[in-house]
């Protein structure tokens, strides 16, 4: 990460949750620690002891621990959070985009699982698994009941183990298993394609540990196509976040060199820090510059970026800066509202602790916290309207968020989250069956074909949801 860089360790935002976060591999010791609470302490023992001794059933003593850490950290913040042996695995997946699993991207459909994508090369795209194929079954297990996160578990686990996935496909409506492998999976969070002469897409969906090599290959591939680039639409869409060296250096690509990406700042010393569009702020030690060949007219061509109420985090950084800096367009709906730093503190072999120590800042000062990106252009989800936009978590919503100056209940939009609500359920009522959203980068994609437009000087089919685009404007 560069000699310039005051934080400890290697920096993420939002792996998997939206969290920006500082690995920090042993955790330092502070003289400024204030004297133990030693009644509170002394309480602490006792209802410890009373469980152990009066509890209906014996307790496992290191359970009751982690229990009693857990409630402690959940209780500051909703992205505070102690790491046990399990999720603490998980959170490392998360960041390195390597997982062991059966390689497939996937979303819900009628209460089964759906197939986005398979993974290419992966042992479900062997299998000859598609786009758009139902999971019904996972090994003996119905899908309908479980969530999307109970489902990804159980397709998880040791590489070389079996599971049998039961498949229904619904063009040639039929069903049938399929046993596969499990093996180590490494996610491509980048994908790009020519969507017509001069004009280019490329998706970050995550920003994991490859992703910034990933992501100046993929440019590299997109310019050798198109030598004369007219636009290019950058696709942050549902972006939870990830590495910041990654959102780093992705800004970077597109800004002038050394202009400032992000700051940071809390109470500790380490949380002060700014980020600028440098190498040594993004690229690993003893490493070559991953976007020192891309071509110069990266720096000039026309570009847009979609965000929406999914874009969190290192997402949120990227567009906070090419915004300030009058780089880009921004387009969509107003993004998640994840501005706040977690460290992550190792605390031993297999376990951490994250807890939040500053917030970040766009370019111009901005804190999104709770507020988020509101975006240039505002664009509904389909040419009909909103969908799902209005039921959408954003970080404003979440218990025990950190605020940002003095918040006011917005009417507006749970007005719009109720009509939401009242809509999908007549929809429902009518056809059993919700139509999804269109694949992001498709022939469908609306938003897409607005950013093109934009691109193009052509006229664009901004938001139709105007009191919602006037509550979102207002808190900001």
């Amino acid at each position: 990460m560069g000699a310039k860089l005051k934080v400890a360790g290697w920096v993420a935002l939002g792996a998997l949750a939206g969290a920006m976060t500082t690995m920090q591999l042993q955790a330092n010791a502070r003289s400024s620690l204030s004297p133990l609470p030693l009644e509170e302490l002394q309480q602490l023992a006792a209802v410890f002891g009373m469980v152990k001794s009066d509890y209906v059933e014996p307790v496992d003593e290191k359970k009751l621990i982690n229990d009693a850490i857990s409630g402690m950290v959940s209780g500051l913040d909703p992205h505070s959070q102690f790491f046990d042996k399990k999720s603490f695995k998980e959170f490392r997946e998360g960041t390195t985009g390597k997982f062991v699993g059966v390689g497939i991207e996937i979303g819900m459909e009628d209460g089964m699982v759906k197939i986005v994508s398979p993974i290419e090369g992966s042992p479900a795209f062997r299998a000859g698994l598609k786009s758009g194929d139902l999971i019904s079954r996972i090994d003996d297990t119905p899908v309908r009941g479980l969530t999307l996160d109970q489902a990804v578990k159980r397709m998880r686990g040791e590489p070389a183990t079996k599971v049998q996935l039961t498949i229904y496909r619904k063009n040639e409506n039929r069903s049938f298993p399929v046993t596969i492998t499990r093996e180590e999976i490494r996610v491509q969070s980048v994908r790009a394609k020519v969507v017509e002469p001069g004009y280019a897409w490329l998706r970050v969906s995550q920003f994991q540990d490859r992703t910034v090599d990933d992501f100046a290959r993929k440019l590299d591939e997109l310019f050798k196509q198109e030598p004369n680039m007219k636009g290019l639409v950058l696709d942050l869409r549902n972006d939870p976040g990830g590495l910041l060296e990654g959102a780093v250096a992705v800004s970077a690509a597109f800004l002038p060199k050394d202009v400032e990406v992000v700051s940071t700042n809390g109470q500790i010393a380490d949380s002060k820090a700014s980020f600028k569009a440098n190498p040594d702020f993004y690229h690993r030690r003893g490493g070559a510059d991953p976007l020192k060949k891309l071509p110069a007219a990266l720096k000039n061509v026309p570009l847009v970026v979609l965000v929406n109420e999914g874009s969190a985090s290192a997402s949120e950084i990227v567009a906070g800066a090419l915004q300030d800096h009058k780089r880009a367009v921004i387009m969509g709906s107003q993004t998640f509202g994840k501005g706040s730093v977690q460290t992550v503190r190792q605390l031993g072999p297999e376990t951490a602790l994250k807890i939040t120590t500053a917030r970040y800042y766009t370019p111009s000062g901005r804190s999104i916290q709770a507020k988020g990106i509101v975006p240039d252009v505002w664009l509904d989800e389909t040419a009909e309207g909103d969908v799902f936009a209005a039921l959408r978590t954003r970080e404003a919503d979440l218990v025990k968020h950190l605020e940002n100056g003095p918040e006011t209940k917005d009417s507006a939009r749970e007005k719009a989250r109720e009509e939401a609500l009242k809509k999908l359920e007549e929809e429902r009522a009518k056809s059993k069956e919700i139509k999804p959203l269109p694949e992001f980068g498709s022939a469908e994609d609306f938003q897409l074909a607005q950013a093109l437009n934009q691109l193009k000087g052509k006229p664009v089919m901004v938001s139709k949801t105007v009191t919602e685009r006037k509550a979102e404007a207002k808190i900001d």
